[in-house]
């Protein structure tokens, strides 16, 4: 046997294996090209929220697109125009859901039109709980973090006129419906329907979301895609686009629609914004994003979020092996560690399976099991390893079945 070709593993108690910077091994590439559905957007271990770069939409020059083809992920590393950081997305899986909440920055002329405020972008790197490019068409660097039920952007804007926009029209997900309110100049809630993930069109719900910015705008407002008029409407100018609504500010509501706020930059002025989500409340997501991030502070929630993989892939430690062997082992852990996640929100609620029913853990309520794959050695690996975790996965299975008569298939 050659040496070099094996690798020793072992459980280590400390926090870090001989003073490695383990996420260092983590390559979060891996998988986003050859149909392997992973993305490379900033999640914790076993997160709710995940913000991923979404590039699969809006463009010829993208080699794969999610509204011409089977698709199933919000990224592939092929493709080159991005529309946007999606929340709360999938891994791995094979059928499109979730993926919405798609956060955009912009320079210029404010434009709702994702084919056209779309981007090129380079210098893409990631790293775990961290993403980070610039986008060509404006000169904008974009970063994104998150804590478990909640994201952060940071966006530094070149000279000028500046937009932040979220669209909730667009998404990996079938369902359609929103709804936003505003609560303040920096703030506003709402909710997004998603739902039929594979194929099941009765698998309907809805997620609540609270989003801040850390600047109040010159000017903020909504915009919405009108159905196309004829006869006597035939005079509005707006029929079939996307409405800009300038001076409307209450609640508002649709297929398509979406929230705009614009800035007047100085050249390198950086606007952080926050997102909270819940499956049960925009209440919740708000208590969520306060209980996870006290300010707008993006350096201490990319820190921690470095720290808690850092924690979690030190539960093994490996002897031989190269440099390459050790990232394909690290990502694979990594890999493993983003689902089944946390469905629960701070307090502890969350949606019955099958039902309205909103209930509540003391301990940790997990979804996104696929268990008819992860049966076969991911739980077996999580029993060893993450014994804590596994405990709580255990019960949320066992819950599922007492809700609503059937352990989770997905």
């Amino acid at each position: 046997m050659r040496s070099g070709l094996f690798f020793i593993l072992f459980l280590v108690i400390s926090s870090n294996f001989f003073g490695q910077d383990l996420t260092g091994f983590v390559n979060p590439f891996i998988g986003t090209t050859n149909y392997g559905t992973t993305n490379p957007g900033a999640v914790l271990p076993n997160g709710m929220m995940s913000v991923a770069p979404f590039n699969v939409m809006g463009s010829d020059k993208n080699k794969f697109d999610k509204d011409k083809q089977w698709w199933s992920t919000p990224y592939s590393y092929e493709n080159k125009f991005f529309t946007g950081f999606s929340h709360v997305n999938l891994s791995g899986v094979g059928c499109p859901e979730a993926g919405s909440l798609l956060l955009m920055p912009t320079s210029g002329e404010l434009n709702a039109n994702y084919e056209e405020y779309g981007s090129g972008y380079a210098g893409e790197q990631a790293s775990p709980g961290y993403y980070t490019n610039r986008l060509t068409k404006y000169g904008i660097l974009t970063e994104v973090s998150a804590t478990t039920r909640t994201s952060i952007a940071r966006f530094t804007f070149p000279k000028g006129h500046a937009n932040i926009l979220l669209n909730l029209g667009e998404g990996l997900t079938n369902e359609s419906g929103a709804w936003m309110r505003r609560i303040s100049n920096t703030e506003i809630e709402g909710m997004k329907v998603l739902g039929t993930f594979c194929y099941n069109p009765q698998a309907v719900f809805p997620i609540y979301f609270v989003m801040r910015v850390s600047k109040p705008p010159v000017t903020a407002g909504y915009w919405k895609k009108q159905r196309e008029m004829t006869a006597e409407a035939a005079w509005d100018s707006t029929a079939g686009t996307r409405k800009i609504y300038t001076r409307y500010g209450r609640d508002i509501a649709g297929d398509d629609i979406g929230a705009y706020f614009s800035y007047d930059v100085k050249a390198g002025e950086t606007i952080e914004v926050q997102i909270g989500v819940s499956f049960v409340s925009t209440a919740n997501a708000r208590e969520n994003l306060e209980a996870e991030q006290n300010g707008f502070q993006f350096d201490k929630v990319r820190t921690a979020a470095r720290e808690s993989w850092e924690k979690e892939l030190a539960r093994v430690g490996i002897e031989g092996g190269t440099a390459d062997q050790k990232v394909v082992f690290y990502t694979a852990l990594y890999h493993a560690l983003i689902h089944p996640n946390l469905f629960n929100d701070v307090n502890g609620q969350y949606p019955a399976m099958d039902s309205d029913k909103i209930l509540t853990s003391g301990a940790g309520r997990y979804t996104v099991f696929s268990l008819w794959d992860t049966y076969r050695n991911v739980h077996q690996m999580l029993s060893l390893l993450y014994p804590e975790k596994q405990l709580d996965m255990v019960r949320s299975m066992v819950d599922m079945y007492k809700e609503s008569g059937w352990l989770p298939k997905w």
